[in-house]
Order: C-alpha cells, then sequence, then structure tokens
C-alpha cells in the first residue's frame, strides 16, 4: 500500500503541473474574432510544447516561464468548429464559432441584466423578448466582479449560448445591441460582458494612465490616502460604535416626533481597496489580449459630481484601453447617460465632448430613454439599436447616418441665434408638434424658454423678451424634455453654446 503511495505521490511531482492550461476564454463555446490575427494563450510548464491545431491551421510554440502564447492567422465567420491544444496533455474545445466580438462594460446601467433585477423596474417587454431570444449564435462570456490592486490574468468565466432561459442572465442592452447586429450581419456575435454597477470610470484605468496625467494623478494619491487611513478609521469606529449608535437611536427618536427624516445609521468605513484602477486590473486585464471588434459602453452616472474631469478622465480610458490591447484605435461605442432627476448635464456634455476629439467613437443619444425617479430606467432596447447602428457604421463601414443631431456651431443675427449641426442625416424633425426644450439668454446667466424653429439643417432661436442673444441651450437639465431628432429617428444630443 505504502509502495502506491509513493508512486502516486512521484507521478504527481513530475506530471501536476506539466497540464497545458488555456485561459478561459478559450472553452466550449467561444467566439473568436474573424478577419484578424487571434492570439491564444494559457499557461503549462516551462519548456512544455505547445500546439494548436483549428479549422486546418497547425501552430506550436514552447512555454516559457509558465505562460505561452500563439497566434492563429486571421479566420472565416462560420462554424461550429473544434479546436485542440496539446502539451503534455491535451484540451478539446467544442462548439467554437467565428464571427465577431464585443466587449459590453460600464456600470450598472450595462450591468443590467435582461432578467428580474431587485428592486429595479422590470426591462420593458422583458419576458417576451427571452421568448423569443433564440440565438445559438450569439454567446456571453460573463466576468465577475473583482476590484484588486494587482493584475489578474484570467476571469475564470466560461462561454454561455442564448436562448430563452440564459438570456435573463445577460446584459440587456449588450443583448439587444448584439441581437440587432446579429440580424444585419448574419454571423455570430460573442459578448465579453465585464461590468459594476455604481464605479467611476477611473476603476476602469490603469493606475499608470492615470499617474502619467498631471489632471488625474491626484485621484490616484485620493486613493494611497484612503487605504492607508482606513486601518485606523476602522479601529476608530469599533471604539465610538456604541456610543455612535446610541446618539444614533436618541436622534432618531426625535426625528420621527419631528416627522423628520431619519438620520443614516452609523456604519463603519468602507474599505477602499480595490479603487482607482481596481476594476481594470481585475475585470479588463484578463481579457487582453482576446481579438475583439470593439467597445461598448454604458458609464458615467458615478462621475456626475466631476464632470469637468471626466472631460479629461474617459478619453484617458479609451486611450489606455486601446494601447493595451494593442489593436489600433477599434470602435469604442458609449451611451449618453440617460435623463433622470439628480443627471448632472455637464456630464453629458464631458461625453459628446469626448465624442469630438477621440477618434473612432459613437454615442447613443437617450434623451428619450430616462425616467425622471429612476437612474436605471427601463428602456433598453433603443440603447442596444442605437449602438448597434453605430458599430454598422463605424466597424462594417455601412454608408448609412448612425447617429442623431450633433452641436456643431452657432451663429447670431439681430434678435436670434441660428444653431448648426452634424448627423442631420435627411434633414431635420421635431418629434409629436413643434421643437421644445431650447432656451435662450441674453447675458449668458438667465435663460428663458425659447422658440426654435427648423430650417434647412439648421434651428433658429429666439424670444420676445430677448433683443440682443447671447447663448442658447438645448436639453441641458438633468431631465430634458426634448423632441429634435432628424428624419432616420435619432435624437440630437443636449448641448449648450455657451461654456464655463
Amino acid at each position: 500500500m505504502n509502495k502506491i503511495i509513493v508512486v502516486i505521490f512521484l507521478l504527481i511531482c513530475n506530471y501536476g503541473f506539466a497540464f497545458v492550461k488555456p485561459n478561459s476564454l478559450f472553452s466550449n463555446n467561444m467566439v473568436l474574432q474573424q478577419g484578424v490575427a487571434v492570439p491564444v494563450w494559457g499557461t503549462a510548464n516551462d519548456g512544455e510544447k505547445i500546439s494548436i491545431s483549428f479549422n486546418g491551421q497547425k501552430i506550436s510554440t514552447t512555454a516559457k516561464e509558465g505562460k505561452w502564447m500563439l497566434k492563429l492567422k486571421p479566420l472565416k465567420a462560420g462554424g461550429p468548429f473544434t479546436m485542440t491544444i496539446t502539451g503534455d496533455n491535451t484540451i478539446t474545445i467544442e462548439n467554437v464559432l467565428v464571427g465577431e466580438v464585443w466587449v459590453c462594460s460600464g456600470q450598472s446601467n450595462m450591468e443590467r441584466q435582461l432578467g428580474l433585477r431587485g428592486s429595479q423596474k422590470p426591462i420593458v417587454n422583458y419576458m417576451e423578448e427571452a421568448a423569443k431570444a433564440k440565438y445559438p449564435e450569439i454567446r456571453q462570456y460573463f466576468v465577475a466582479k473583482k476590484a484588486v490592486d494587482s493584475f489578474v490574468y484570467d476571469a475564470n468565466s466560461k462561454w454561455v449560448v442564448c436562448d430563452t432561459a440564459s438570456v435573463l442572465n445577460f446584459s440587456a442592452v449588450g443583448y439587444f445591441f448584439a441581437r440587432d447586429l446579429y440580424n444585419h450581419l448574419h454571423v455570430p456575435i460573442g459578448m465579453i460582458f465585464t461590468s459594476v454597477g455604481g464605479t467611476p470610470a477611473e476603476n476602469w484605468t490603469t493606475r499608470a494612465a492615470l499617474e502619467s496625467n498631471p489632471e488625474l494623478k491626484k485621484l490616484v494619491e485620493d486613493y494611497d490616502k484612503a487605504l492607508k487611513a482606513y486601518p485606523e478609521a476602522t479601529e476608530k469606529f469599533k471604539v465610538e460604535q456604541y456610543s455612535l449608535l446610541a446618539k444614533w437611536k436618541e436622534d432618531s427618536l426625535a426625528a420621527a416626533i419631528a416627522k423628520k427624516a431619519i438620520p443614516a445609521k452609523p456604519a463603519p468605513p468602507r474599505n477602499p481597496a480595490g479603487g482607482a484602477g481596481g476594476l481594470y486590473n481585475g475585470m479588463i486585464n484578463p481579457l487582453i489580449p482576446y481579438a475583439i471588434k470593439g467597445v461598448i459602453w454604458y458609464q458615467g452616472e458615478s462621475n456626475g459630481g466631476r464632470a469637468k474631469e471626466y472631460q479629461t478622465l474617459f478619453p484617458t480610458m479609451i486611450k489606455d484601453w486601446r494601447q493595451h490591447w494593442n489593436q489600433g484605435d477599434f470602435p469604442f461605442l458609449f451611451v449618453q447617460i440617460a435623463p433622470f432627476r439628480s443627471a448632472n448635464p455637464k456630464l453629458r456634455e464631458a461625453q459628446l465632448l469626448t465624442l469630438q476629439k477621440v477618434p473612432n467613437t459613437a454615442m447613443a443619444v437617450t434623451t428619450d430613454c430616462g425616467d425622471s425617479a429612476d437612474i436605471h430606467p427601463p428602456f433598453k432596447q433603443p440603447v442596444g439599436n442605437r449602438l448597434s447602428i453605430a458599430a454598422r457604421a463605424l466597424a462594417y463601414n455601412e454608408k448609412i447616418e448612425y447617429s442623431g443631431p450633433l452641436y456643431k456651431g452657432f451663429e447670431v443675427k439681430d434678435n436670434t441665434i441660428t444653431v448648426s449641426f452634424t448627423h442631420v442625416g435627411n434633414g431635420l424633425v421635431a418629434k409629436d408638434g413643434e421643437l421644445k426644450g431650447f432656451v435662450i439668454s441674453g447675458d449668458g446667466k438667465k435663460f428663458l424658454p425659447a422658440t426654435a424653429v427648423i430650417k434647412g439643417n439648421m434651428v433658429i432661436i429666439s424670444s420676445p423678451e430677448i433683443s440682443k442673444p447671447a447663448a442658447a441651450r438645448y436639453g441641458f437639465e438633468a431631465f430634458p424634455k426634448v423632441n429634435l431628432y432628424n428624419e432616420e429617428g435619432l435624437p440630437a444630443s443636449p448641448f449648450r453654446t455657451d461654456v464655463d
């Protein structure tokens, strides 16, 4: 018996760490990007010879320092195929498709799955949408939440085939994007779903990128200070928590008697670990350099109080991702935050400015998809659809109008302001009546409701109360009520002619 144990032990020592293991992105049901070189990577013993056989290609390499990477030559859409990875062992990956791969990332409005979620309102017609979701060539790879201070190299997840049951756990925006894209391209679509609610953009950006920008390095400095202060703050709370709770009870009783709001219950300080750069480390780095077509992004609410900073932060994040992926300026399509009672219009402006200065980007405007009482509006179909239209134009070169009207410039003449636009498509239209949402000012401070009239590809704005106008705005508020579109049915972005 002892001899058998010794033999087993020796076998484990000799072979236990020799097994070739691909990154979990390379697993059953995966979708590979067509038309480009496709990196495939994983771990193995030093010196172990690794070979891959896939769709008529056979390539090999030798593992170094426990890692290996190979690149398949550009592939054509199709499948299902089988991939075989051989080292001292053999791994067979089944039901592989080749098509289009998109990263779906951001915060809660991208994270929101099609199915029910806690106290949030159901996605409009989610049951009917799920019943029709019979798309075996759409797959999703889900990245679990992981915010850490060092790079992670494998998300340890799996690909899931879209059907009427699984789709309930797909990103709703991501699914509607993938579905509409699939129905136009008729090739497999892979979604890499990596989103976390309530997260600011700096957490999705590398620490190095933040530190290298003078306007953003304070984000890292503040994070480091918070990390250093956390242990002492935690101990302080432990010492004081009973007296804090006693006072809270007294204050709560007094508030109840006075019919006022109950104060927040004392709570221990939040652990700041995994802040600046943390989500990039844990949820983006494990995906690189998987071959992708582009990114769809829905985020910004958590940076609403720092809109000016977002004008620098958001472009920095996009550049950061592109540099690390090393696949050129891939399409980066993002959603302008939806109307909400406390949304900051300057954040939408920061997104518009990002669109104007960062190449190969597009923005889906959602002025008609908001809910004044809910930061998680249930209208996700138009969002996914508008992103898919942008993808068809930017990523797949369709000659279509892919954006609503965007502010270009203005001219003051007599008592009017004339605003010009790009992306007018086949013409500007006022949906459901006369134009609304325009205001005008004579001093750039006090704005009054204005009359706005479409004239060709421009809008003429005026008010009988202002004889010498200085500035005009459109939908520049938390929950705008607006109706300027182009004939293609895409809404205009809010804007202002004045600047801070």
